[in-house]
Parts: C-alpha cells; structure tokens; sequence
C-alpha cells in the first residue's frame, strides 16, 4: 500500500508538476493539504479524491462547450 501522508515533493513527482506549484496551491488552499511543523503534508487519500474532482470538473467542462 502507499504510504498514506506525502511530502511536497512526493506529490510534485505524483502530479508531475514543480515542488513549487504545489507549495503555492496547497497556500492558496486550492489542493487538500495540512501541515506539520511549518512543512506541507498530504492525505493520499485527499489527493487521489482531489484529481478524481478535477477530472470530473474538466469532463463537465468540456461537456458544457466551455
């Protein structure tokens, strides 16, 4: 199983994008985050519901023209 909290970085290598990126949503608050000691963590399980909802809201989207 993997593992349930990820770091910054673990989830940058996941949604393929810069460390940087997620630190700026996770402060924005635009991806599900907490933090531990002054560092980002993440739920697995927030992150994997997290894309499901953005792939959902790109797919009604689409549907709607936009």
């Amino acid at each position: 199983m993997a593992d349930p909290i990820l770091t910054l970085p673990e989830v940058a290598v996941l949604l393929k994008v810069a460390g940087k990126t997620v630190y700026t949503m996770a402060r924005n608050g635009q991806i599900p985050a907490f933090k531990v000691r002054g560092q980002w963590r993440f739920k697995h399980d927030d992150i994997d519901r997290w894309i499901d909802e953005q792939t959902a809201s790109v797919k009604t989207s689409i549907g709607k023209g936009a």
